[in-house]
């Protein structure tokens, strides 16, 4: 009978095992030089790169739950805001700058999730704003591009037949 000494193999696999459980856990994901600033940190957006939306003073990025994509007057995306504002001084506070930035409002609902609507050129800008359970509220800005008010394949609104009097 031929046997086989898995001994090698097992003590390989306990090995690597005990190696592993030592490690940090997961991927080690830092950023490249490429996408460090000068002090070896993470390029994060700053509010200079939002010029075309109002800022109060004071707020603070929440970077965790934002995507930006583009740059400066073209970007999409959502921006969280925590303000040392209650709700309804931030309400009073984007109701008032928005436009001062070249937005149009659509809409504005102010309630317990209050939420604020503006176009300007091809973006839709949406404004939901909450309180905080330790005081001061969040404000979630998501600027998006317009949809068409035609749907896809479409070139128009269905017309009835029309018939001539004569």
């Amino acid at each position: 009978m031929m046997r086989h000494n898995h001994a090698p193999f097992i003590t390989a696999v306990v090995l690597m095992l005990a190696l592993s459980a030592c490690s940090k856990g997961g991927i080690d994901v830092t950023p490249t030089a490429a996408a460090e600033g000068q002090e070896g940190q993470p390029n994060q957006p700053a509010f200079s790169d939002f010029q075309d939306i109002p800022i109060p003073a004071g707020a603070q990025m929440d970077t965790e739950r934002s995507l930006i994509l583009g740059v400066r007057d073209a970007w999409v995306g959502r921006l969280v805001l925590k303000t040392g504002f209650n709700v309804a001084a931030a309400f009073n506070f984007f109701k008032q700058r928005t436009p001062e930035f070249g937005w149009q409002e659509i809409t504005s609902v102010r309630s317990a999730i209050s939420i604020l609507t503006y176009t300007r050129a091809e973006r839709v800008l949406t404004i939901q704003i909450q309180g905080r359970s330790l005081g001061g509220a969040e404000v979630d800005l998501t600027v998006s591009p317009r949809g068409s008010n035609t749907p896809a394949g479409v070139s128009g609104a269905p017309r009835a037949p029309v018939e001539q009097l004569r």
